[in-house]
Formats: structure tokens, C-alpha cells, sequence
């Protein structure tokens, strides 16, 4: 199969940074990160090698759901900066070579978002309908509560006008109501106005959440998925729609679309099968549940791409495991109560969850050698911790740790060191991000084997899950194996230390 390569796919081989401005660095000493903060700390994520930067929301907020809840879709929360700062930092990113994406939060809005405080204010009024009413709960009204410790129902009581509104997260957090057509052109102009003060598409929140609304009159929610691609790239043809779809991958595929093959809904999708997957496997130290995993996960269409991830911002969510694979993670990586969120995930970073550096960096080199897009969260470059005495998901979003940077930044066996290698090598190997994948059956219950293979070009990766050492035979490969990382030659009986990684590129024998 010809895979097609060009400058408007750029996400394709992208390596995407998430970071909270809030947290990221404090430029007035105010205690709150923000724009100018940022920009004074771009070149640390130039030198890494950082090409799309995901910013979590920064819009004004009463900050009840670490800005989640948003008041104004149209401005810079005033803690963070202004509308002028944010257009400084957009262009101070694409001067070193950065595009920037931004989470687009619209299947919710605050209760102190004008719209809805408007809403509320009688039956009659206007924007009565933005927002999704019921005189009644439905029956199953307690069904899918994303915040069981604290919401019971998905709808609440308004007792102004006595009915019931929807809100799929926090009751402080009402949904909107995408049936409306007056909603959907306010979400299209919110995208048009970030767009033209510079960003290069969004990252979508919770996109089922998004289209299921509990209404009749709505017509297929994949149109309006398919409307808005088709806005953005009226706007900016090499735009971006990332989209946090945490669904079987069958369900998943209807949300990159199919237009001919090519795909005309999201372009990315995070893997979140894959993730939960490399986390049983790492509780096992065995490869075979992530093996199967990639085995099953289906191409997306031509112009679409997965986009992979071993932490972001919310908690390390395993709902997708059995309840008995679940309690393995646990024990392995959250064993106390604390750690655990919702009975469904774990409220940890990735170093402390692994213990072993050796393991830690294995796991990086997995990110960035599997196919997809990596997507890092900030801090995981130099190994940020959690902080358990904050509350809920707040223990991973804590300030980032520019000590460490300091620190690591000259050290040639730190951990910053280890990922700006893995950042510069994955960009050098075009397979990784365009080639076809394939896995490679090996006798070792440990061993993780891929190879990816484009235009007559080969890079096979090996990764020992285990915590012994491991020996693979790559002769099936052909050609010779030279390794990645020190250009020198590799034998095809290859021996792996325990955690131990290898990238090797595959040329023809003379």
C-alpha cells in the first residue's frame, strides 16, 4: 500500500506536548502560571524537539473543574494573561517551529456562563433551548455518572423554573444542547476565532458526550462531527481535530469518518484500548496483551491517525480492562486506596508508577516507537511525580518542575536526555509515523517486537517488559540491523537487558 506523505499531514509525524498554562510557569510571581510564563520557557520545549503544543483550557473560569467550566469562550482567563499575550505566545511558537492546538470544551458550559444563567431565567427566554430540559429525570437518570463519589443523577433540579437540566459531568457544569442549530453555529464561530488568532485545530473533550444528546430532533450526530471537520478546513486546510473518543476501537473508528477511505470527521483519535493494554502488560511483564491489542486495532482511514499516550491529564483511566485485569494494574501501580480514582483509574504518574527508571524509559520508547502520534504530558520529560495530597485528578497537575529541568538539562544519563534522544530519533525515522506496522511473534513472553516498513525503508523496535534479561532472534527481518540510537551494527540474535530497549534499522544485505 502507497502511503501518502505531505506538509498538511504534519500531525501525522508531530510530537505533541500537553500542558496546563496554569501550572506550567509563573512569570509575575502571582502564583499562577500563565502566558508570558510560557513563553519565557518555549525554548526548553524547542530544545526537546516539541513540534504541536496542546494548551488545557486557559478561558475565564470560576475554576470549579480546573477550568473545564468555562464562562467565555472568547477570552484569556485574566489570572493567565490577555488576548494579547495568548497572540504573542502563537507567534513565538510558530518562530521556533511549534504549531498549537487547544482543548475545545463545548459539550458543556458553566452555570455561570451568561448563556445559561439567561437560560435559566424563565421558560420563555431565548436561550431557553441551548440547554437540554426535562420536567422530569428519565428513569435511568443515575446511568452513566462520570463523577460517581460526587454526582448521583445526570440532571438537576432548577428551582427558579422548575425543571430538570442535563449535565453529563459536575451539576455545576450544564450540557449544551447540540440539536440546536443556533448552538452549533456558536460553536463553529468559537472555532473560527481561535483559529484566526493562530491555532492549528483543537482537541476535542469528550466528543460522545458531544453528539449523544438526549433529544429526537437531532440528525445524525457523525453529520455534525463531519460539518465541523468540514468548517475547519475551509479555514485552515492543514487545521487538526484530535479526539478524546475512550471507546472500543470498532465504536471508535465511526468518529475519524469515511469519505472514500480518506476520513472526514476527526483526524486523531487518542488509543485508549492500546494504553490500558501496555499497562496490563507492564503489571504482567508480559507483551501479549499489548501485542494483542495493536494486533486488533483497526487502520484508521488514509488521511487519519491514532495518537498515542502513556499519562495525560485526567486519571489513568482502566475502564476498559475486566474488573479482575483492572485489580492487577491496581496492585501493581496503585495498590493503596488512595491512588485510585473512581474504582476505575489511578491518580499517578508515570515514574512512580514504574519505580525503576530502567522501566520508565523503556515505556517512553514505547510511546514514541509504536504507531501513532506521541503525545507527551508536561513534567514526563524530566519524571515528574504526583502529588497525592492534592485532591482527585489535581495530584497529576501539579506545577511543573523546573529545578529538574535545570538539573537535567546538561546531564547526559538524565531522563530529559533519554526523551530529546527518542524525540530526535523518532523524527529521523519516517517509518515509525507513515510506515505499515506489523508485530513480530517472538518465543519471549516478555518481549514487545514491531517492525514499520515504507517506501523500501524498515525500523524494527524491541522492548523487554520483563524484569529478566531477554534474548530475540530478528533473522526473519533481513537485511542488516544497524541500531538507532549509536549507528552501530547489531547481529540479529539480539540480547536485551532487563527493561531494555532497542530501535534498529534494517538495510539491504550487499
Amino acid at each position: 500500500m502507497k502511503l501518502t506523505r505531505t506538509a498538511d499531514l504534519w500531525w501525522k509525524n508531530a510530537v505533541v506536548y500537553c500542558l496546563d498554562v496554569e501550572t506550567f510557569h509563573d512569570s509575575d510571581g502571582d502564583g499562577h502560571g500563565d502566558f508570558r510564563g510560557l513563553i519565557d520557557r518555549i525554548d526548553h520545549l524547542h530544545r526537546l524537539g516539541v513540534t504541536c503544543l496542546w494548551l488545557m483550557p486557559f478561558f475565564p473560569t470560576p475554576d470549579r473543574d480546573d477550568g473545564y467550566d468555562i464562562t467565555d469562550f472568547y477570552n484569556v482567563d485574566p489570572r493567565l494573561g490577555t488576548l494579547g499575550d495568548f497572540v504573542e505566545f502563537v507567534r513565538t511558537a510558530r518562530d521556533r517551529g511549534m504549531r498549537v492546538i487547544a482543548d475545545l470544551v463545548v459539550n458543556h458550559t458553566s452555570d455561570q456562563h451568561p448563556w445559561f444563567r439567561q437560560a435559566r431565567s424563565s421558560r420563555e427566554d431565548p436561550r431557553r433551548d441551548w440547554y437540554v430540559w426535562r420536567d422530569q429525570p428519565p428513569p435511568d437518570a443515575e446511568q452513566g455518572v462520570v463523577f460517581p463519589d460526587q454526582e448521583k443523577s445526570l440532571w438537576e433540579l432548577d428551582e427558579n423554573t422548575g425543571q430538570y437540566f442535563l449535565h453529563r459531568f459536575y451539576k455545576h457544569q450544564p450540557d449544551l444542547n447540540v440539536a440546536n442549530p443556533a448552538v452549533r453555529d456558536e460553536i463553529a464561530r468559537v472555532m473560527g476565532f481561535w483559529m484566526e488568532l493562530g491555532l492549528s485545530g483543537f482537541r476535542v473533550d469528550a466528543v460522545p458526550f458531544l453528539l449523544e444528546a438526549p433529544v429526537q430532533d437531532l440528525p445524525d450526530p457523525h453529520d455534525y462531527l463531519c460539518d465541523l471537520r468540514a468548517f475547519l478546513s475551509r479555514r485552515n486546510g492543514e487545521a487538526v481535530l484530535l479526539g478524546e473518543v475512550n471507546l472500543p476501537y470498532t465504536d471508535t473508528m465511526a468518529f475519524f469518518g469515511d469519505a472514500g477511505g480518506v476520513g472526514d470527521e476527526l483526524h486523531m483519535c487518542f488509543d485508549f484500548i492500546g494504553m490500558q493494554q501496555m499497562y496490563l502488560s507492564l503489571a504482567r511483564g508480559q507483551a501479549s496483551p499489548l501485542a494483542h491489542a495493536l494486533k486488533e486495532r483497526p487502520l484508521p482511514p488514509r488521511d487519519c491517525h491514532w495518537a498515542t499516550f502513556v499519562r495525560n491529564h485526567d486519571e489513568l483511566i482502566l475502564d476498559k480492562l475486566t474488573e479482575p485485569e483492572r485489580q492487577e494494574v491496581f496492585a501493581a501501580f496503585g495498590p493503596d486506596e488512595d491512588m485510585q480514582l473512581y474504582g476505575r483509574g489511578l491518580r499517578r504518574r508515570l515514574p512512580s508508577m514504574m519505580g525503576d527508571p530502567r522501566r520508565t524509559r523503556m515505556v517512553y520508547s514505547l510511546l514514541f516507537s509504536l504507531p501513532g502520534t506521541p503525545v507527551l504530558f508536561y513534567g514526563e520529560e524530566v519524571g515528574m511525580t504526583e502529588d497525592l495530597s492534592q485532591p482527585d485528578r489535581l495530584a497529576v497537575r501539579t506545577p511543573m518542575w523546573w529545578d529538574a529541568v535545570d538539573e537535567q538539562r546538561h546531564d547526559g544519563d538524565s531522563l530529559l536526555t533519554w526523551v530529546r534522544a527518542l524525540v530526535e530519533r523518532y523524527r529521523e525515522c519516517p517509518e515509525l509515523a507513515w510506515g505499515e506496522f506489523q508485530v513480530i511473534d517472538t518465543p519471549e513472553p516478555a518481549v514487545l517486537a514491531h517492525r514499520c516498513d515504507i517506501d523500501g525503508g524498515t525500523v524494527v523496535a524491541v522492548h523487554n517488559l520483563g524484569e529478566a534479561k531477554a534474548r530475540v532472534d530478528l533473522s526473519g527481518v533481513g537485511g542488516e540491523l544497524v541500531d538507532v540510537f549509536t549507528g552501530q551494527p547489531a547481529g540479529a540474535d539480539l540480547k536485551l537487558e532487563p527493561y531494555g530497549c532497542r530501535w534498529l534499522r534494517a538495510h539491504p544485505a550487499p
